[in-house]
């Protein structure tokens, strides 16, 4: 392991300095160099650049938990601890998150607001059953882009969403009308959201008792009554936003939409669905 712990940070340290304080002789670790790769070592060694793959092909963002998921779904055979040591030799890490500040939209407004029928139940048996909507914004050189989403309970797939320069209450209709032309709901499905302008709005109002939705909001000033969808704004902005400098609006789009629809629906592992994707988790229902 002292031989190993050299060989594995090359420059970092003179080899003399470095085995004088490990207590190796210089020979012996010259002779170590010499000596056929053994069986484990090898082993290590190809793990490693099938971690690195994985940690690559999913944009940096997963840590040892999916990594590890995402091996055994291609067939490897091997532990949790090994990933998480293999990542820790590598020093690959998982995209880091800033603290997670939840944040709602303006409820300072005279319209009328509904109770909270969700009540804090966000598990859903089948898709299309709960709905949970917010809005959240995007900083670019141009200025705020802002984002308006529609999340499904039962599957945490991203079933609608719209960006505008505003955040007026046709951005929120425009995330439901996607959903709706999508999903195609039944009636009875329950909308949560909380109790911003937007939403509590004759003309959101409206289009919700046009399909026959259930509305549900959350407490006056209680953010996690929305839980489920201002995780997901968390992690949007870790995983992507965070790690970006948008030039413009048009920029940001483009780079959220991929996100959405490509990575986060169909292939980001989720550990509250088994570690599957939100597509891969629906499918498995039928």
């Amino acid at each position: 392991m002292k031989f190993a712990f050299i060989e594995e940070h090359p420059g970092e340290f003179e080899v003399e300095t470095a085995c004088e304080a490990l207590g190796v002789s210089r020979s012996g670790y010259y002779a170590w160099l010499k000596r056929p790769q053994s069986g484990t070592a090898k082993r290590r060694e190809e793990l490693a650049i099938k971690v690195k793959a994985v940690h690559e092909a999913n944009r940096g963002v997963y840590g040892s938990p999916r990594v590890f998921q995402a091996l055994r779904a291609q067939g490897e055979v091997v532990c949790e601890n090994t990933v998480a040591k293999v990542m820790a030799r590598q020093e690959i890490r998982a995209k880091t998150k800033r603290k997670f500040v939840p944040r709602t939209t303006d409820s300072r407004h005279g319209q009328a607001v509904a109770g909270n029928l969700l009540g804090r139940q966000f598990a859903a048996g089948l898709p299309d059953r709960k709905w949970a909507v917010d809005i959240t914004y995007v900083p670019t050189d141009e200025g705020w882009l802002y984002l308006a989403g529609v999340i499904d309970l039962c599957s945490r797939m991203i079933v609608g969403w719209s960006m505008a320069d505003h955040m007026r209450t046709e951005l929120a209709g425009d995330a439901l009308c996607m959903a709706i032309a999508r999903r195609c709901p039944e009636a009875g499905l329950l909308h949560h959201s909380d109790r911003g302008v937007q939403y509590a709005s004759d003309d959101y109002r409206l289009l919700l008792q046009t399909q026959g939705m259930e509305v549900s909001m959350s407490g006056k000033g209680d953010c996690w009554d929305n839980a489920v969808a201002e995780s997901f704004w968390a992690t949007l902005k870790g995983e992507l936003v965070d790690h970006e400098r948008y030039a413009t609006r048009e920029q940001a789009r483009a780079s959220i939409f991929e996100y959405i629809e490509v990575f986060y629906n169909r292939q980001r592992l989720h550990s509250s669905l088994g570690y599957q994707s939100p597509e891969a988790f629906e499918a498995s229902l039928n």
